[in-house]
């Protein structure tokens, strides 16, 4: 996964996630929920190479920047629960959707029992 196209099919594919430019146009979010829907991954539209800002747990996020040069802390994000990925090929596609579905997943489990149920999770 290497393009902006790749990244909006693997976040589309998600229960919930919808898009959104809140701060400007070139900065793209996924976001899942309705109202007060949460943000789970950010990217700049522009980036090149591209990269992806998405949440983890403090212990996961340590794990991956110390085995992968393409993970660096949140880029203008809580460094502890967010990292950024470069998308050019040196992290596997596998590993990165399985980011995106965790980040995914994280939001929601942080989201209170009125909001899930009102998504039908």
């Amino acid at each position: 996964m290497q393009s902006i196209t790749e990244l909006r099919a693997a976040c589309a594919a998600l229960p919930h996630s919808h898009e959104t430019f809140p701060f400007d146009m070139t900065t793209l979010v996924f976001k899942v929920g309705g109202e007060g829907a949460k943000m789970y991954a950010l990217t700049d539209v522009q980036g090149d190479p591209v990269t992806v800002s998405l949440k983890v747990t403090p212990e996961r996020g340590e794990e991956l920047r110390a085995a992968f040069p393409a993970i660096t802390p949140g880029y203008h994000l809580n460094k502890r629960h967010w990292i950024t990925v470069t998308l050019d090929g040196r992290v596997p596609d596998e590993l990165l959707r399985e980011l995106i579905v965790g980040s995914h997943a994280l939001v929601v489990r942080g989201m209170t029992r009125a909001q899930r149920a009102g998504l039908g999770l």
